[in-house]
């Protein structure tokens, strides 16, 4: 099943906190929160189930245990554009995930290709038993 439709992050679902960035940046780092902090809750989302699902089974370090997503962002100087660049990267995330992958068909090797892979195994066989003490 493949959804042809984008499945766009509602952003009333998405939870965003701001926080003071880490790093070099002087004193503007120290007294300005412009760093964000953005959770997005995929149980509670209003995604459709597959793409919950498959959202769920990525092995993303940033998923919790309680199935959250949470983004950091602190590129940017400003609040408003770092607030900009998580809600762009976390629509990347489920766009990612919201086309199911083809399930893949198997298939028999062709008789050429074994061909060829038994006679590249031969020639290396020759060439590894011609190694070795020249006995005169």
């Amino acid at each position: 099943m493949s959804f042809s439709a984008r499945v766009l992050v509602d952003p009333s679902e998405v939870e965003i906190s701001a926080i003071r960035a880490q790093g070099a940046g002087g004193q503007n780092v120290n007294k300005v929160s412009s760093a964000v902090h953005l959770r997005y809750d995929i149980h509670a989302s209003s995604a459709p189930e597959a793409v919950k699902e498959r959202l769920l089974a990525t092995r993303d370090s940033r998923i919790t245990q309680e199935g959250v997503l949470v983004l950091k962002a602190q590129q940017h100087r400003s609040q408003e554009m770092n607030r900009a660049d998580a809600m762009e990267r976390l629509q990347l995330i489920v766009d990612g995930v919201s086309v199911a992958p083809r399930v893949r068909r198997a298939t028999r090797p062709t008789r050429a290709s074994g061909q060829r892979r038994l006679e590249a195994k031969s020639q290396r066989s020759d060439v590894k038993r011609t190694r070795g003490r020249v006995l005169d």
